[in-house]
């Protein structure tokens, strides 16, 4: 029950900060907020195959860095700031082996890449964004990304145009 209160208000705060530029793409928010330095498209939504957990996708990239966070209510780390190592792909391509996704909360990790268009070329083709944890099966993830290529053009577009 903590962990889907803690998802709920975290999706709370992400989407009640306010906004400067804010579009939907699908179930996407994509949006630029104020005291923000980047625009970010994020996603929630409730997986039925996977016992109603919860889960969060944020995607956000500047000329330097892609970051990914994620929130998933079945995640229980216990400490913030480790940095743990895993594969990740999308349901038909690899991204990188061996990244490092640091840990930001119980129920969160983050993903920083630096920026490369191929990457982002694979994100907009994927309907799936994979995190295998080396040596931990138990905490490895598949998260549902449908139309990221749609929200990833929007991101584009805002990260063009904010003032």
């Amino acid at each position: 029950m903590k962990r889907i209160f803690l998802a709920i208000a975290l999706i709370g705060a992400f989407l009640a900060a306010p906004a400067c530029a804010q579009t939907k793409v699908g179930d996407w928010e994509v949006e630029r907020r104020s005291g923000d330095d980047h625009c970010n498209a994020a996603r929630g939504y409730k997986d039925k195959d996977d016992d109603n957990s919860e889960y969060v996708i944020v995607l956000s990239y500047s000329k330097d860095a892609i970051v990914v966070a994620v929130i998933y209510d079945g995640w229980e780390w216990e400490k913030v700031g480790k940095v743990l190592r895993a594969d990740i792909g999308t349901d038909d391509k690899d991204i990188m082996k061996k990244a490092k996704v640091e840990i930001v909360d119980k129920t969160a990790a983050r993903l920083t890449f630096e920026f490369n268009q191929s990457i982002l070329d694979i994100l907009t083709k994927a309907k799936l964004l994979t995190i295998d944890f080396e040596d931990d099966e138990d905490n490895s993830v598949e998260i549902k990304s449908p139309r990221m290529g749609e929200a990833l053009a929007a991101l584009k577009f805002c990260e063009e145009n904010k003032k």
